[in-house]
């Protein structure tokens, strides 16, 4: 890789830990700013899903937009809209003003991964892929893992406009550096966009992680009402026109999202098995701080240390990982990072109990960790590069649209179960720590059995075969 190459993935990777990292820092806030901006529960809510809503509306587009863009002007967009949503989250008055920041930063963040992902491939020869895409598997698992460690940090000692305050002289210094410095490492070419497939899009991808997004919430008021299944039900339909559409079009290479990506078993598998992963992972995100705080009595601080070396822990083994996928491969990375997945699901469920140590919490957690560190870099090297050169882009843009399909699933599923076993275990007659407790166990124990069948998923995926990277044939 040259030094401008170089230089451009540096900034990319720095660009994207800060927007990702952003993603998940709002979970441990949402009491607080509820009580300071005088809104509901559910409307605080809001402030995560309206996130999760625009990314998951945007990123099915960026494989389209990265076609049409240069590099340096998709970064300087993205980057310009995630500063401009900072700064308008830092000085919001009010919560109206604070929920259309958060828009305006997810219209950025949702460029950023796939932007990134995109360069790397177009500019890293295979024999390196491994050891970058290990960096980037520092990105996107463990900005989000330790976000709510961050957030922890500052409320503990600043009011909540300092999560986006700190956030905003970064963010501008990556803007500047990118509009100097930032080279165009991708050729743009032209490209249709179907404006019936962008309409489909947002119906199916939006309406699926809406009502993913509050089943959980609707669960714990006492069932889950029509418009959470209405949402679901129109975006199931959305999505399935939106597929037949995209199948039809993609034989004259109109398509907004390629699907031809998942002609490769290799991309097919890896994709199906990063959801599971991606679960696990947004899962454990939102049970974790639950049973630390509502059954170990720990506060807000404590729970994000409690956290954090599970986060580290991710950082310290993605390099190595990339390095030792590009010497042995996918399958000796992934078959024991899925085995240990499943080990720290089921120990989830089996140990978190009332009156547990919080030790068991942090080596539950760093097993985790470790495990997911093992299969991130793998499934993205393999799956990216199985695929023609041409379609990198779409493939970028598949996975960045699984992963948060993925993780509100996972939110969704877990927080559901957790409803569900508490209130029973309430109905009859058990405290609210005890009830909560198991309400934990029952979600980390339906993970566990979902963890299963990623092992065997894991002996599937191969490396990338010599002639990836050629043009896409029609």
């Amino acid at each position: 890789m040259s030094a401008r190459d170089r230089l451009a993935v540096v900034l990319l990777l720095v660009s994207t830990f800060v927007v990702i990292l952003n993603e998940t820092i709002m979970g441990v806030a949402l009491p607080r700013l509820r009580d300071d901006l005088g809104v509901t529960a559910s409307a605080a809510q809001w402030l995560t899903t309206g996130f999760l809503l625009t990314m998951a509306v945007v990123i099915p587009i960026t494989g389209f937009l990265l076609q049409r863009l240069t590099t340096r002007q998709a970064y300087l967009g993205a980057m310009g809209a995630f500063s401009l949503g900072t700064l308008i989250c830092a000085v919001a008055p009010g919560f109206e003003l604070l929920l259309a920041g958060r828009v305006v930063q997810a219209l950025g963040t949702a460029v950023m991964l796939p932007l990134l992902m995109t360069t790397v491939m177009n500019v890293t020869p295979p024999e390196g892929r491994g050891r970058t895409m290990g960096n980037i598997s520092v990105v996107i698992s463990v900005a989000p893992a330790i976000g709510p460690t961050v957030s922890g940090l500052i409320l503990s000692v600043l009011s909540w406009r300092w999560m986006f305050g700190l956030v905003l002289p970064i963010a501008v210094v990556a803007l500047v550096l990118g509009a100097v410095r930032l080279p165009n490492v991708t050729e743009p070419r032209w490209a249709r966009v179907d404006v019936v497939s962008v309409v489909l899009s947002a119906i199916g991808f939006g309406g699926l992680v809406f009502g993913l997004s509050h089943i959980g919430e609707a669960a714990a008021s006492g069932g889950v009402d029509a418009t959470t299944v209405g949402a679901i039900v129109v975006g199931l339909a959305g999505l399935g026109v939106f597929v037949a559409r995209q199948l039809r079009l993609q034989r004259r290479d109109d398509a907004l999202l390629d699907l031809r990506t998942f002609r490769n078993r290799t991309f097919a598998v890896g994709v199906a098995l990063m959801a599971v992963m991606m679960m696990s992972l947004f899962g454990s995100i939102i049970m974790l701080p639950i049973y630390a705080q509502d059954v170990l009595g720990l506060d807000t601080l404590r729970t994000g240390l409690l956290l954090l070396p599970g986060g580290l822990l991710m950082g310290l083994l993605a390099p190595f990982v990339g390095r030792a996928y590009d010497r042995v491969g996918p399958r000796p990375l992934l078959v024991p990072g899925a085995v240990l997945v499943s080990v720290a699901v089921w120990a989830m469920a089996l140990l978190l109990r009332e009156g547990g140590s919080p030790w068991v919490v942090v080596a539950a957690h760093l097993t985790l960790s470790a495990g997911l560190a093992l299969t991130f870099t793998p499934l993205f090297t393999s799956a990216l590069g199985s695929v023609p050169q041409a379609l990198y882009s779409h493939g970028s843009a598949v996975i960045g649209t699984v992963q948060q399909v993925a993780g509100a699933a996972g939110t969704a599923v877990f927080v559901t179960v957790l409803t569900a076993v508490s209130t029973g275990l309430a109905a009859d007659g058990s405290t609210a720590v005890t009830a909560t407790a198991g309400g934990v166990r029952g979600a980390f124990l339906l993970g566990a059995v979902l963890s299963l069948p990623a092992i065997a998923a894991a002996l599937l995926v191969r490396p990338a075969p010599e002639g990836a990277g050629r043009p896409v044939g029609h």
